[in-house]
């Protein structure tokens, strides 16, 4: 029951943000985490660490958000053949192996 409760909350692919563009769902999820930074220092009555909170909270949303955009970038499958436009088929060298173009 607790992983589903904070799938959904912190997890933008299952929150009500997940309809929005990722580059939105991360924007709208770093203000998020920087409002309940205040609402807690606030609450325990720390406003000095305000500041250092909101800076921690929004490295970690950029951490994960950056880890998973490579992760999801390395799963895609890549074509066999994307490399084939720049070498030369004489000698399977690069194309553009000097200046010169020899």
């Amino acid at each position: 029951m607790l992983p589903q409760m904070y799938n959904a909350v912190m997890n933008p692919d299952v929150n009500p943000l997940r309809r929005l563009p990722r580059a939105v769902r991360f924007q709208i999820m770093t203000y998020l985490a920087m409002m309940w930074s205040i609402v807690f220092c606030v609450w325990i009555g720390a406003v000095s660490l305000i500041g250092p909170s909101l800076a921690v909270h929004a490295i970690l949303l950029a951490g994960v958000y950056f880890t998973a955009d490579v992760f999801r970038r390395v799963s895609r499958p890549v074509r066999v053949d994307h490399w084939a436009k720049f070498r030369d088929p004489r000698d399977g060298c690069a194309r553009y192996d000097d200046i010169w173009g020899g």
